[in-house]
């Protein structure tokens, strides 16, 4: 009992210091680095992932690291749910903006003469609109939900008691429980579907594009890997983190859903497996996306200093 209960203290506390760090690195990056030049619609798109992921690090993460360090019930009853708004809000965002980031990318990568070239410029145009828009939908959608509990939540309706260790909440009724899965779940599945889509329309581009000059490439470079292949090989990494978090961590809640009598193991992995994504995506991005630059963090905190 007592060596479970510190390795599961040491994985909160390693897993929010990584996901603290990697996202904010990167925020002050952006920041500072591109202080004075105009960032690029990816550049947009992946501070506003680094914020939503930094946000639901500090909203879940804290708490949880908190509780597994036998600070418990320390949230009152508005405390809590305004924890799991921040949680909420930041979830939506960050699956929403993760869909944003690979659908643009398949736009961008698009053959010239394709149907997607006016697409090209919109998107590159309307970027900032779409991201200003998501953060916009998801703190209103989310909001309704946290006003509606909180008028709620003295009625006879209101049975259901949800516990999170930090804190525990009374509320939830078969309506809400509707307006949630029509509202948050049904979009989120439809914007794994898109990233997987987008992602999948990418690697044929750039299949194909490596078959049509595979002459070129085979007389010029030998021993390297074409550019076509990294870049196929970096989206599959990004996407495939993601997609692989984000369904195990949904399996996992699914089974606490349906399940009444919840195990230390299952509670404490899913927990974990909700902060992966956040906590790692950010080294990630670092290390295997097409459109960002090849940094460590000492190289960024050097660029800062």
């Amino acid at each position: 009992m007592g060596f479970r209960n510190l390795a599961i203290k040491i994985l909160f506390l390693s897993q929010i210091t990584t996901g603290i760090l990697g996202n904010f690195s990167l925020l002050i990056y952006y920041l500072v680095y591109y202080i004075q030049h105009a960032l690029k619609p990816t550049d947009l798109i992946l501070m506003q992932l680094m914020a939503s992921n930094a946000l639901i690090v500090l909203s879940r993460g804290m708490p949880h690291t908190l509780a597994a360090f036998e600070l418990k019930q320390f949230l009152n009853d508005l405390g809590c749910r305004l924890i799991l708004y921040i949680q909420s809000v930041g979830q939506s965002v960050s699956i929403s903006t993760t869909c944003l980031l690979s659908v643009f990318q398949a736009i961008t990568i698009s053959r010239r003469k394709s149907c997607c070239k006016d697409q090209k410029v919109n998107a590159a145009k309307y970027i900032w609109c779409c991201i200003f828009s998501l953060w916009v939908l998801f703190i209103i959608i989310h909001f309704i939900f946290f006003a509606y509990i909180l008028v709620k939540r003295n009625s006879k309706n209101m049975t259901r008691n949800r516990n999170f260790e930090y804190c525990s909440i009374r509320g939830g009724d078969d309506i809400n429980a509707s307006l949630y899965t029509a509202l948050v779940v049904c979009p989120e599945i439809v914007f794994s579907v898109l990233i997987a889509w987008s992602s999948v329309s990418m690697i044929v581009i750039l299949y194909r594009h490596k078959q049509r000059f595979q002459h070129i490439h085979s007389n010029t470079i030998y021993s390297r890997i074409s550019p076509e292949s990294r870049a196929t090989q970096k989206i599959l990494v990004l996407v495939c983190t993601f997609l692989a978090f984000y369904t195990i961590s949904s399996v996992l809640q699914g089974c606490i859903a349906l399940l009444h009598n919840h195990s230390w193991w299952l509670v404490n992995i899913t927990r974990l497996t909700s902060l992966c994504f956040p906590s790692f995506g950010p080294f990630v991005l670092m290390n295997h996306c097409t459109f960002m630059p090849r940094l460590s963090l000492i190289c960024i905190w050097n660029k800062i200093t």
